[in-house]
């Protein structure tokens, strides 16, 4: 009768023992999971406080710009899983061996980004309307280019934000080190010069205004960009040429979007651009129509460190060399 009126009290020990054990355990484990918290977007583009992992190890992006950001950080084996793009200098990131296929920088795959259990996914504007159902399966930073605060400053402020999500907040001074330099040189070359910068897409040429795509060649480079205003918007409005001729600019700067994604049997930016009007025009006559030379660096991933290298490369080419 003493062994049965004492196994209770051993059983009530035994777990009483246990449950200490699990206890310590569970806060050891909640100790070590760190957080940090920077400024991003939400799914309206609004700033807002985000919680993150501190150093994170497996990492879903959506976003070529934060892709380029992460890989100059030297933290882009972190990567498990990527959208698909055309970008050479990041074929090694959907390519690679044990990194998911995530969909499109313009529509994820849900299921694929849920089941390589990232601790974070980024993305950019183009998938602000996922923000939410991706949210379900981790933190999502969402970062962009602002055209008033201007391309360079942007992404330097990007970097930032990525990095102090590594402790890596002294690398982005180097990573930016020459920018402002090149600025100022091109600058100079533009100095008094009056531009068209423009879109060919479908046949068609679109001009861009001061507060879209390459907004940085009349923010930061400073041309007189004579498209913007009324004639233009955030993503350009289709222009005819009778007004391209009409303005005459000193320089045409063309982005050839159907070559930047690769549409199949799309005409050539030059084949559009190149006609009878076009021809008579200022830029036309000096060599001054530029084809930037990275479409795809130009429309998928502004905002990178690398690919803002690209971008001033092809206006020194033009401008400067």
């Amino acid at each position: 009768m003493k062994k049965l009126k004492l196994f209770p009290l051993a059983m009530a020990l035994t777990f009483s023992l246990g449950f200490t054990a699990f206890a310590e355990e569970t806060t050891e484990t909640v100790t070590e999971t760190e957080t940090v918290t920077i400024t991003s977007l939400n799914g309206s583009g609004e700033e807002t406080e985000l919680e993150v992992p501190y150093d994170p190890q497996r990492i879903a992006i959506l976003d070529m710009a934060s892709l380029d950001i992460l890989d100059n950080l030297g933290v882009g084996d972190r990567v498990v899983g990527t959208a698909s793009t055309s970008l050479e200098y990041l074929q090694d990131y959907v390519t690679g061996d044990g990194i998911e296929n995530l969909g499109t920088i313009k529509e994820a795959d849900l299921e694929a980004v849920m089941a390589c259990e990232p601790e974070v996914i980024f993305i950019g504007g183009r998938l602000s309307e996922s923000y939410d159902a991706l949210s379900e399966i981790a933190p999502v930073v969402y970062l962009s280019t602002d055209s008033e605060l201007g391309v360079v400053e942007s992404t330097r402020k990007n970097a930032s934000t990525i990095a102090s999500m590594f402790g890596l907040e002294a690398e982005v001074d180097s990573l930016m080190a020459d920018f402002e330099a090149r600025i100022e040189a091109l600058s100079k070359a533009a100095e008094g010069k009056t531009a068209l910068i423009g879109m060919c897409t479908s046949g068609s040429f679109n001009i861009l205004g001061n507060d879209g795509r390459c907004s940085i060649i009349g923010v930061e480079i400073g041309f007189e960009n004579l498209g913007d205003g009324d004639v233009t918007s955030t993503h350009g409005n289709e222009t005819s040429f009778e007004l391209v001729v009409e303005l005459n600019p000193d320089y045409i700067f063309v982005l050839d979007r159907d070559a930047a994604i690769a549409t199949e049997g799309a005409q050539l930016a030059q084949e559009i651009m190149e006609n009878e009007l076009v021809m008579g025009t200022d830029a036309y006559q000096n060599g001054q129509i530029v084809y930037l030379e990275h479409p795809a660096v130009w429309y998928t991933a502004e905002g990178g460190v690398t690919a803002l290298d690209y971008m001033l490369s092809d206006l020194e080419s033009a401008l400067i060399s």
